[in-house]
């Protein structure tokens, strides 16, 4: 799903002639962890609050420019991509540019999250299985026709983890009878009912 929709334009992008007085009061009366910032129509970065907190009010922002963290999002991104950027940066708020970095508008992290919730892998009951298994011992086709051939539906699959020649499998599947499916997949790590 693209992230069109979820643009959002009431925040108008911060300027680096801006004082830092100036957003320190902006931020009392936003929740947000992070202000866009552009210089001539160009997008530069994010200023954090916590930052802002630190810094001289008599000063603008162009004075503590390398404190800008420079992360976004672009719009023809995938919301899933989105998720990454959000906790990479911890922040609530993500910068949304077109392909010259102008700035388009920003998203919010509770709109991904709630999208992600509507979504049949969290929306929908059904058992969860994770499968832990060699590296190059399993494939998605693999998992997907065993639990097909029970009359069970996969409503989402991922790797959730990968280490030391382990990679670990989550998969939501539209049944919660899931004692038909576990003998014929190998070296189940672990499953739940919900």
């Amino acid at each position: 799903m693209s992230i069109d929709s979820f643009i959002l334009n009431d925040i108008e992008i911060c300027h680096l002639e801006e004082s830092i007085k100036d957003l320190q009061v902006v931020f009392n009366e936003l929740t947000y962890s992070h202000l866009p910032v552009e210089n001539d129509g160009v997008y530069l970065g994010c200023i954090s609050e916590t930052d802002i907190r630190c810094l001289d009010g008599d000063k603008t922002i162009a004075d503590y420019q390398y404190t800008l963290d420079g992360f976004f999002a672009r719009q023809d991104d995938h919301w899933l991509e989105t998720l990454q950027v959000f906790a990479l940066n911890q922040t609530n708020i993500l910068p949304v540019l077109n392909t010259e970095n102008k700035y388009l508008g920003y998203l919010e992290l509770h709109d991904i999250i709630n999208s992600f919730n509507e979504t049949p892998f969290l929306n929908e009951r059904g058992g969860i299985l994770v499968l832990e298994k060699g590296v190059r011992d399993y494939s998605f086709s693999e998992i997907g026709q065993i639990v097909e051939s029970h009359n069970a539906a996969l409503l989402g699959m991922f790797v959730s983890s990968k280490e030391e020649g382990l990679t670990q499998v989550t998969i939501k599947l539209s049944t919660t009878a899931l004692n038909e499916i576990l003998p014929n997949l190998p070296q189940i790590w672990l499953h739940y009912n919900i």
